[in-house]
């Protein structure tokens, strides 16, 4: 690539989008980003209008090419938020809200795949979770049959964005073996979970080899929309935390990655799965996903607690997420509030959409800042829980990279630090999975080679936090926030 070369790179998340345009050596040049509304219209629900999605990418892709007046990416590559489902017509206009990953109305799909028995769960290596696309479509067609019946295609978010671009309908591994639809070694959808869940097996679209492929070329129409030339190349794109594993270079074995987003998700690079390592009797509570590049796997505990239970919190307490964020660098007390972070239930490591959240233990004592600190205090203790249940992950002397933009805080790293026992080492990207977007989109516009991609993903690390004298009194706090989970677990549970 010459330095002339732009690339762009469309993060669509849950509530936000965000657009970056880098350079051939992976450095960010501009970014833009814009809000979209995220719809609870019943308990246990989540939806959001993809049109506000592209009204949102349309406005963010406007305002970073102003930044570099005279900018013409060579390519485009895209990210998005993963398990969500978009049902649309043949034309690509949705026949309803989308369905996002926080969702639980699938909860009672998971009984069809529990009645598949041990091999056929095996080969989906993944724990059941009602947010993937795999229960959410099995709900759809069961209650929403006239919407149903009106689809053509049912994609992924970053799949809908990319038709929207080209004209194209397709899906990627790094989002397909997400959905619990995808026999992950057999690399395809898989026919007998189709099948036991009555979806119509048109909708699924055809799956591309990778992430990084052309997927097509900009349509002009669009193109005018976008103010950029037609025909630029379109990557296939990636789920955003396999797009963002490749725009923070995590690619070793070995090598942890905590992001705290709207979720949180601690992901590990692997071997691929072999018929060996995928036993029929075994129950994973974490998640064996295709990354973003041609050949790679990882693992990955998601939680669902992260910036959106800390967001409640705040808005609740009427504070910034500066004072928030503040409290971090509070001491921790013995007799302060255990805050449970389950406000919507939770993924890794326990697999239960009835955990709810709770403060305990309050006093007439506790002011506003011993409970903005129990909040932070119990997102780290469930963050703690997922890198527990990561498989290969020492239990002591632990080294972990820190990505995402609710990291960035010198006191709440420090509180992360001291729960976890582990040294942070942060990683220098801004918008990771947007750049792992722009990255996708110079291997399809053919400009880097797969080795070459891998070399100018790589960013500088430098270790910001480590365990302080703090340590062993959190060791506490985290074995009462544990047995007070297990004590109002089966009164949540039962109601």
């Amino acid at each position: 690539m010459t330095a002339s070369l732009t690339l762009l790179g469309i993060d669509l998340g849950t509530s936000s989008v965000k657009v970056v345009l880098i350079d051939p050596a992976g450095t960010v040049l501009a970014q833009a980003d814009a809000d979209y509304d995220v719809h609870r219209p019943h308990p246990g629900w989540a939806e959001s209008d993809p049109e506000q999605w592209w009204t949102a990418v349309r406005d963010s892709v406007s305002r970073a090419l102003a930044q570099l007046p005279g900018a013409t990416p060579a390519g485009i590559g895209l990210s998005g938020q993963m398990h969500g489902v978009v049902l649309c017509d043949a034309a690509g206009t949705p026949v309803r809200p989308a369905i996002l990953w926080a969702d639980a109305r699938a909860e009672d799909e998971l009984t069809v795949y529990r009645s598949l028995g041990p091999g056929v769960l095996a080969r989906l290596a993944n724990p059941l979770s009602p947010g993937m696309a795999g229960p959410v479509l099995g709900w759809l067609h069961r209650n929403e049959a006239d919407a149903v019946a009106s689809a053509r295609h049912a994609l992924q978010p970053k799949d809908w964005i990319r038709a929207r671009l080209t004209g194209r309908f397709a899906s990627e591994p790094s989002d397909a073996s997400a959905t619990l639809l995808y026999d992950v070694l057999a690399d395809g959808w898989d026919e007998t979970v189709v099948a036991a869940l009555g979806i119509r097996r048109d909708l699924l679209p055809p799956l591309l080899a990778f992430s990084g492929v052309c997927a097509g070329t900009l349509r002009s129409e669009v193109a005018a929309e976008l103010a950029l030339p037609p025909d630029i190349p379109v990557a296939a794109g990636a789920g955003d935390t396999a797009a963002a594993a490749l725009g923070s270079g995590l690619f070793e074995q070995g090598t942890v990655q905590l992001t705290i987003g709207t979720g949180l998700q601690i992901v590990t690079p692997v071997p691929p799965p072999t018929a060996d390592t995928l036993s029929g009797a075994h129950r994973p509570v974490t998640h064996l996903y295709r990354s973003a590049t041609s050949d790679g796997w990882y693992a990955m505990a998601a939680g669902l607690t992260g910036g959106q239970t800390l967001d409640w919190v705040r808005r609740m307490l009427g504070v910034e997420w500066s004072e928030l964020y503040a409290a971090a660098g509070r001491q921790a007390r013995m007799d302060d509030p255990v805050f449970l972070p389950q406000l919507v239930g939770e993924r890794s490591p326990y697999l239960d959409t009835s955990l709810r959240g709770a403060w305990t233990g309050l006093d007439a004592r506790h002011d506003r800042t011993a409970l903005l600190y129990s909040a932070l205090e119990g997102v780290a203790f469930a963050a703690a829980d997922a890198l527990d249940a990561l498989p290969g992950i020492p239990a002591l002397g632990r080294d972990l990279r820190l990505a995402g933009g609710g990291t960035t805080t010198p006191a709440w790293r420090g509180l992360l630090a001291d729960v976890l026992d582990a040294r942070l080492h942060a990683v220098d990207v801004p918008g990771a999975s947007a750049r792992g977007a722009a990255l996708l989109a110079a291997q399809a516009a053919g400009l880097v080679t797969a080795h070459e991609l891998t070399e100018v993903a790589r960013p500088n690390t430098t270790v910001i936090a480590s365990p302080g004298p703090g340590v062993d009194l959190l060791r506490h706090r985290r074995a009462l926030y544990l047995r007070t989970l297990t004590a109002l677990r089966p009164l949540r549970s039962s109601a």
